[in-house]
């Protein structure tokens, strides 16, 4: 049974979320502000976090930055009543995988919910190496040599993107709904920044690039 914590700390969200989710075949467990579920989604066998921004004691992004430092894998989604788009690519830039926007459906946030499973599911392809990288997809780490690199979560998302997409051309908006996640408004020029970090990280010399390798009016393509 597909097990998911709910971090909020609306008592009636809270309980609305886990009959409907009880309903549907999940089991769930609860916390109520951020300190709480910290420690419970570190502690716990979680395979997705629902996670509040507005939280008492730590909010959601400083709760969603410790997991991904603690390098925690489980996806998160953030629930948010903020509708400014710079919280949200914050949210998705510290490592959730997707936001929901209050109010939402039942219905849409278990859409979302299988979703990010999905995705998650699907990324767990143990080891992909080119060159003298390593992509560990099990602890989400970047090898290079036998050092690990630091990568950010979003860096991270748009390398398994590219690794799992080997051969074959995307553009900035494929790569935006692959990474940030559908909905979400990011310029090309922040996508054109993220793959230059990348090439720094990967490429034996970033200014002839041989695996991050860019396709004139059409977007990116992985040579590795």
């Amino acid at each position: 049974m597909t097990r998911i914590l709910i971090v909020e700390d609306e008592p009636d969200i809270v309980m609305g979320l886990e009959e409907d989710l009880h309903t549907h075949g999940y089991e769930v467990g609860t916390a109520a502000d951020g300190e709480e579920g910290l420690r419970r989604a570190l502690e716990g066998d979680w395979d997705l976090i629902l996670l509040d921004v507005m939280l008492p004691r730590r909010d959601g992004f400083e709760v969603c930055r410790e997991l991904r430092r603690a390098r925690l894998k489980t996806p998160v989604i953030m629930l948010t009543a903020k509708t400014h788009e710079a919280e949200k690519v914050l949210g998705l830039e510290l490592g959730a995988d997707d936001y929901v926007t209050k109010p939402f459906s039942p219905r849409e946030l278990r859409a979302r919910i299988k979703a990010v499973l999905r995705r998650f599911e699907s990324a767990s392809h143990g080891v992909q190496r080119f060159g003298d990288c390593e992509v560990d997809f099990d602890r989400a780490e970047l090898r290079r040599g036998a050092t690990a690199v630091e990568t950010t979560a979003l860096e991270f998302r748009i390398l398994a993107a590219f690794v799992e997409s080997r051969g074959r051309v995307l553009s900035r908006d494929q790569l935006i709904e692959m990474a940030w996640g559908r909905d979400t408004f990011v310029s090309p020029r922040v996508v054109d920044t993220h793959i230059l970090n990348l090439r720094k990280k990967i490429e034996p010399d970033p200014a002839e690039p041989r695996y991050l390798v860019s396709v004139r009016g059409l977007g990116y393509r992985f040579d590795g």
